[in-house]
């Protein structure tokens, strides 16, 4: 019998909405405690220009300035979630590859546009480190770092797959995570071929409801990916976020998060480390941890009981049942998540 196919569309929130329970969220990656206070005086005084029609142009130049990049290689998006919609719309492609595990969102979009999808499946045996592409694939879609697996591949690996004839995907929605953005390829242009990178301000910046992200990319690919959206697809609020989220207090500010983040990811590492049951496959870079756990479905369900929600793997192609994603948070969340798992384990 063949495994079932998993379930691309299941998101992180749905483990946290389930029930009513008001569990305490370690299955969305979004940073607690935000948005920032500046940033909700910001969006709130927006408000008074709702009567006009959004005007995306400062927002774009802001974007733009803070990669180094033209006006025309910047496209701002509905969330990088349409990034996605809109690359598979536009994009011809002869043989796509998605690298999994990964967010599931890209492939999901490219099945419902009609596109066949053949998957390269990382293994856990050496760290989920970035491999072989089949020469053929002209389309080739990756994360890093890489949600669920946290693993940061370096730029000059990830650079290496893009050729004349290939469109690369980069998911960077959680570069930002990442003291220094280091191995990130949003600043390149230089590179054979067609390379995209998309970003995300949900993540940092508590904006996940609000949609906001945007695409760096060739000019002309931008442009058709721009004449595929609807009139006016990013609203004034969301136009606002990204020009003040790409200014040099806000990056300064982000920078010092992701300082944070790491001190908080090393600490549950070492409390996760206790437990010999559990293990860590790679070297965690981002907002969460991801962990091979023998009967993770029934550990997961039993810590909803004690009022922890985490992440299922078995939804991401390449994992299974045994695997759960878990979300940095502070040191006395983790502490309480810690006791609730020794004692679901005992």
């Amino acid at each position: 019998m063949t495994a079932p196919e998993p379930d691309l569309r299941h998101h992180g929130d749905a483990e946290v909405r389930a029930d009513g329970l008001g569990l305490v969220d370690l299955a969305v990656n979004v940073r607690t405690g935000t948005p920032p206070q500046w940033l909700r005086e910001r969006l709130a005084a927006t408000l008074g220009d709702l009567a006009a029609y959004p005007d995306q142009r400062d927002a774009r130049a802001a974007v733009a300035a803070r990669h180094g990049r033209p006006v025309e290689e910047v496209l701002l998006t509905s969330g990088a979630a349409e990034a996605f919609v809109l690359l598979a719309r536009v994009l011809t492609p002869r043989h796509i590859v998605v690298v999994h595990p990964q967010f599931t969102e890209p492939e999901a979009a490219l099945r419902d546009a009609g596109h066949e999808v053949h998957r390269v499946l990382l293994s856990p045996s050496d760290g989920f480190r970035l491999g072989t592409v089949p020469e053929e694939a002209d389309l080739v879609v990756l994360g890093n770092p890489t949600n669920p697996t946290s693993v940061l591949h370096p730029a000059a690996t990830v650079a290496a797959l893009a050729r004349p004839g290939r469109t690369l995907v980069v998911d960077e929605a959680f570069m930002d995570t990442v003291p220094g953005e280091r191995e990130s390829l949003a600043s390149a242009r230089d590179l054979p071929g067609r390379v995209v990178v998309l970003r995300s301000l949900t993540k940092t910046w508590g904006l996940a409801g609000l949609r906001i992200g945007y695409v760096l990319g060739p000019a002309a690919l931008i442009a058709e990916l721009g004449a595929a959206q609807p009139l006016w697809p990013v609203s004034t609020p969301a136009l606002a976020a990204a020009e003040a989220c790409s200014t040099p207090q806000a990056l300064a500010e982000a920078e010092e998060a992701a300082a944070e983040l790491a001190l908080r990811r090393d600490y549950l590492l070492k409390g996760l480390s206790a437990f010999p049951s559990v293990r860590v496959h790679g070297e965690p870079a981002a907002s969460f941890v991801l962990i091979h756990l023998p009967g993770a479905a029934a550990v997961r369900n039993r810590l909803r009981e004690h009022g922890f929600a985490v992440r299922r793997g078995d939804t991401f192609p390449g994992l299974g049942e045994d695997w759960l994603r878990i979300a940095v948070r502070d040191e006395p969340t983790t502490d309480l998540f810690l006791d609730a798992l020794t004692t679901v384990l005992s």
